[in-house]
Protein backbone atom coordinates (compact mmCIF):
# COMPACT_ATOMS: atom_id res chain seq x y z
CA UNK A 1 0.00 0.00 0.00
CA UNK A 2 2.54 2.74 0.75
CA UNK A 3 4.42 1.94 -2.80
CA UNK A 4 0.98 3.30 -4.25
CA UNK A 5 1.14 6.43 -2.05
CA UNK A 6 4.97 6.68 -2.80
CA UNK A 7 4.65 6.23 -6.67
CA UNK A 8 1.68 8.57 -6.63
CA UNK A 9 3.70 11.37 -4.93
CA UNK A 10 7.00 10.99 -7.00
CA UNK A 11 5.00 11.22 -10.07
CA UNK A 12 3.48 14.25 -8.84
CA UNK A 13 6.45 15.70 -7.88
CA UNK A 14 8.00 15.00 -11.06
CA UNK A 15 5.55 16.75 -12.66
CA UNK A 16 5.66 19.70 -10.42
CA UNK A 17 9.63 19.66 -11.56
CA UNK A 18 8.84 19.83 -14.97
CA UNK A 19 6.49 22.79 -15.17
CA UNK A 20 8.89 24.35 -12.75
CA UNK A 21 6.44 25.03 -9.86
CA UNK A 22 9.21 24.54 -7.14
CA UNK A 23 11.67 27.23 -8.75
CA UNK A 24 12.01 30.19 -6.37
CA UNK A 25 10.08 28.91 -3.57
CA UNK A 26 10.02 31.12 -0.12
CA UNK A 27 12.14 29.36 2.12
CA UNK A 28 14.54 27.95 -0.78
CA UNK A 29 17.36 26.50 0.31
CA UNK A 30 16.56 26.74 4.50
CA UNK A 31 16.09 23.17 6.40
CA UNK A 32 12.45 22.25 6.86
CA UNK A 33 10.55 22.51 9.99
CA UNK A 34 10.23 19.89 12.72
CA UNK A 35 7.79 16.84 11.05
CA UNK A 36 4.80 16.86 13.44
CA UNK A 37 4.22 13.06 12.81
CA UNK A 38 8.15 11.95 13.96
CA UNK A 39 6.75 10.27 16.31
CA UNK A 40 4.14 8.41 14.46
CA UNK A 41 5.56 4.53 12.87
CA UNK A 42 6.29 5.64 9.53
CA UNK A 43 3.33 3.30 7.61
CA UNK A 44 1.15 5.01 9.53
CA UNK A 45 2.06 8.83 8.40
CA UNK A 46 0.47 9.55 5.23
CA UNK A 47 -3.06 8.01 7.35
CA UNK A 48 -2.32 10.26 10.20
CA UNK A 49 -1.58 13.20 7.64
CA UNK A 50 -4.51 12.52 5.69
CA UNK A 51 -6.49 12.77 8.42
CA UNK A 52 -5.16 15.86 9.65
CA UNK A 53 -5.47 17.68 6.96
CA UNK A 54 -9.33 16.74 6.37
CA UNK A 55 -10.00 18.02 9.85
CA UNK A 56 -10.00 14.80 12.07
CA UNK A 57 -7.91 14.76 15.43
CA UNK A 58 -7.67 11.39 17.71
CA UNK A 59 -10.29 11.16 19.88
CA UNK A 60 -8.41 12.06 22.86
CA UNK A 61 -7.05 15.42 21.01
CA UNK A 62 -10.59 16.24 20.27
CA UNK A 63 -11.74 15.20 23.98
CA UNK A 64 -8.88 17.50 25.47
CA UNK A 65 -10.12 20.42 22.62
CA UNK A 66 -13.64 19.89 24.17
CA UNK A 67 -12.59 20.01 27.57
CA UNK A 68 -10.34 22.94 27.14
CA UNK A 69 -13.75 24.90 25.75
CA UNK A 70 -15.65 23.39 28.28
CA UNK A 71 -13.28 24.80 30.72
CA UNK A 72 -13.22 28.59 29.27
CA UNK A 73 -16.95 28.72 29.00
CA UNK A 74 -16.60 27.71 32.48
CA UNK A 75 -14.49 30.77 33.59
CA UNK A 76 -16.73 33.11 31.92
CA UNK A 77 -20.34 31.92 32.73
CA UNK A 78 -22.08 33.62 34.93
CA UNK A 79 -25.63 31.72 35.45
CA UNK A 80 -25.48 29.26 37.69
CA UNK A 81 -27.63 26.69 36.17
CA UNK A 82 -25.35 26.71 33.36
CA UNK A 83 -22.42 26.07 35.24
CA UNK A 84 -23.92 23.03 36.35
CA UNK A 85 -24.96 22.32 32.49
CA UNK A 86 -21.06 22.90 31.94
CA UNK A 87 -19.36 21.46 34.87
CA UNK A 88 -21.42 18.29 34.24
CA UNK A 89 -20.06 18.06 30.90
CA UNK A 90 -16.57 18.70 31.09
CA UNK A 91 -16.63 15.66 34.00
CA UNK A 92 -17.96 13.63 31.30
CA UNK A 93 -15.69 14.34 28.92
CA UNK A 94 -12.99 13.99 31.98
CA UNK A 95 -14.12 10.69 32.48
CA UNK A 96 -13.98 9.64 29.10
CA UNK A 97 -10.59 10.75 28.49
CA UNK A 98 -9.42 8.76 31.53
CA UNK A 99 -10.87 5.92 30.53
CA UNK A 100 -9.35 6.32 26.99
CA UNK A 101 -5.86 7.04 28.44
CA UNK A 102 -6.21 4.20 30.49
CA UNK A 103 -7.74 1.61 28.13
CA UNK A 104 -4.33 2.38 25.84
CA UNK A 105 -1.77 2.39 28.90
CA UNK A 106 -0.79 5.86 28.59
CA UNK A 107 -1.77 6.58 32.28
CA UNK A 108 1.01 4.21 33.18
CA UNK A 109 3.61 5.28 30.54
CA UNK A 110 6.55 7.47 31.82
CA UNK A 111 6.20 9.62 29.01
CA UNK A 112 2.63 10.24 29.18
CA UNK A 113 3.02 13.44 31.41
CA UNK A 114 4.93 15.28 29.09
CA UNK A 115 3.32 14.17 25.80
CA UNK A 116 -0.39 15.23 27.73
CA UNK A 117 1.83 18.79 28.52
CA UNK A 118 2.34 19.20 24.75
CA UNK A 119 -0.94 18.55 23.65
CA UNK A 120 -2.27 20.69 26.01
CA UNK A 121 0.50 23.68 24.61
CA UNK A 122 -0.81 22.70 21.09
CA UNK A 123 -4.65 22.89 21.86
CA UNK A 124 -4.39 25.82 23.90
CA UNK A 125 -2.25 27.62 20.51
CA UNK A 126 -4.91 26.09 18.24
CA UNK A 127 -7.56 27.76 20.12
CA UNK A 128 -5.90 31.01 20.33
CA UNK A 129 -4.82 30.75 16.41
CA UNK A 130 -8.74 30.06 16.05
CA UNK A 131 -10.09 32.65 18.24
CA UNK A 132 -7.80 35.47 16.40
CA UNK A 133 -9.12 35.08 13.23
Amino acid sequence: MMDIWRSIAEEKIQEAIRKGEFDNLPGAGKPLPPDDAAHVPEDLRMSFKMLKNAGFLPEEMQLRKEMLTLSDLLAACEDEAERTKLRNRLSAKKIRYDMLMSSRGWKTACAFGEYEQQIQKKLIQEQLDDDSQ
